[in-house]
């Protein structure tokens, strides 16, 4: 029987993985933020949307209430949690706040979602608490073990590139100052700490300058404006022990996980630019180490601004058994699922294609592909062709259904996938054979925020209430190791 408010007789989420995995509820509603097209530039805010993916109800695949912000210009990005799984111990907690960090202005929203289908405004972190701190542009934001919430930065006042972390009490929304003791990591994007090694691991993609227009290829090659490192912490004394250099292979390395088992010291990060995945393991020496585990080769093509398109990997995640690792190519358009079990051996499982740059009959000729003997047509799902491209992800907590969303970042949005700016994004979902492994496109699902009362908007990350795999991390394994 699922806990009341998510809990097992503690404090908020689960004890373990396994738990959230066997007990967890079927999710009921997404919380989304949907970014106004313009970006930084928009007139109108953007807003937090919550949508009904019950199919037992009348509004089922419909944004049932839109919460909208102070200001404009926001561009929300990742969200988190007043506390989550990692502050189970403490029955005192509950997670009744979504934190939202905006990666424009770099203002801060937490939400009260104690009525979970009407979220409101509680408090606000003014950007000038932010950047009186020296950091900006804002990321990742986790829940502490300690009650705090932590939101690592990609940039410095200047727009320079910063990896730091900002520390915010979670009961007074107050900020309390920067994470990192000492000397700071050159670039920053995500992390994710594991507390029983007295590790965490933070990602890098550039100095904010570089990217927040769009993409420019001239940047990207450079070490000091693009990053290619995982940066290694002391959780406990909160110092940079290790910088691990990528390569040209590993250039912007994006969202990172580790496995969900807090005794496993095994984690991978998807790296965009070159379309590859990194598998990061803890050597006996105490030092870690990072190793190429999944290569997606690019395709040559016609039509496009070089001879090679690369499947730019932005979004990855891992189910909470550890078995299945996902992950979305923006640019190709496929969502790929590969089995873990063994995670020195990954093996691809599933793939399903939801837009892209490579459709058949698409303005872009693909002329050699080393995966596929011919390319896939546009998808439509509902009558609604899906312009853009499969981007963030969220597994259900028993594994079966994988949501997918379309939205990237206003500006490379509008680079890349015009039409999806125009017609606005989507969220689909696959729904996922954890027996066999595979995926299938459900067709009878589909939010589409092109409809929106105001206009298409751009649909980023989702959460549920009750949290998931993205946003908990877990201190217990559920063993007595």
């Amino acid at each position: 029987m699922p806990c009341p408010g998510g809990g097992c007789g503690g404090g908020p989420g689960y004890k373990t993985p396994l738990d959230a995995m066997k007990n967890g509820p079927r999710e009921k509603i997404l919380y989304v933020p949907c970014i106004q097209p313009e970006g930084v530039k928009a007139t109108k805010p953007d807003y937090l949307a919550t949508v009904d993916v019950d199919p037992e109800s009348p509004t089922f695949c419909q944004v049932i209430h839109r919460l909208h912000m102070t200001e404009p210009g926001d561009e929300l990005h990742h969200s988190g949690w007043n506390v989550c799984s990692s502050c189970h111990d403490d029955p005192e907690l509950r997670r009744d706040h979504l934190v939202l960090p905006s990666l424009g202005s770099d203002r801060v929203y937490f939400i009260d979602v104690s009525n979970p289908t009407a979220p409101k405004h509680d408090k606000i972190v003014d950007p000038k608490d932010i950047h009186g701190l020296g950091v900006s542009t804002l990321h990742t934001a986790h829940c502490l073990p300690s009650g705090h919430v932590m939101i690592s930065t990609m940039g410095d006042a200047k727009g320079n590139g910063c990896g730091d972390f900002v520390m915010i009490d979670a009961k007074t929304s107050k900020v309390t100052g920067l994470w990192t003791n000492g000397k700071q990591a050159q670039f920053g994007y995500d992390f994710w700490y594991q507390p029983y090694f007295d590790v965490m691991l933070s990602s890098e993609w550039g100095a904010p300058r570089c990217f927040v227009n769009g993409h420019e290829p001239q940047y990207v090659y450079n070490k000091e404006t693009y990053g290619r490192s995982i940066n290694v912490f002391s959780w406990s004394e909160r110092r940079l022990l290790q910088t691990i250099d990528l390569g040209e292979d590993g250039i912007a390395p994006l969202e990172i996980r580790f496995l969900h088992n807090p005794r496993k010291p095994i984690a991978f990060v998807g790296c965009a630019v070159n379309a590859n995945v990194f598998r990061i393991t803890k050597k006996e020496d105490g030092t870690w180490f990072a190793e190429k585990a999944i290569d997606v080769p690019a395709k040559k093509v016609e039509g496009w601004a070089g001879p090679e398109m690369q499947g730019m990997i932005t979004d990855i995640l891992i189910s909470l058994d550890d078995r299945f690792l996902y992950f979305s190519n923006f640019l190709h358009g496929d969502v790929r699922q590969y089995d873990i079990s063994d995670p020195f051996n990954p093996r691809l499982t599933g793939q399903v294609f939801l837009g892209g740059s490579v459709w058949k009959g698409g303005p872009i000729k693909v002329i050699e592909d080393k995966e596929l003997k011919e390319q896939p047509e546009l998808t439509q799902v509902k009558g609604r062709s899906l312009h853009g491209s499969a981007q963030m992800l969220q597994l259900s907590l028993d594994g079966k259904r994988l949501y997918v969303s379309s939205a990237l970042f206003s500006p490379w949005d509008n680079q890349f996938y015009p039409e999806h700016v125009k017609n606005g994004s989507f969220i689909v979902q696959l729904d996922v054979d954890v027996v066999n492994g595979g995926m299938k496109i459900n067709p009878d699902f589909l939010v589409d925020f092109g409809k929106e009362p105001d206009g298409p908007v751009l649909a980023h990350e989702m959460r549920y209430p009750g949290g998931d795999c993205t946003s908990d991390i877990w201190l217990d394994s559920g063993n007595s190791e």
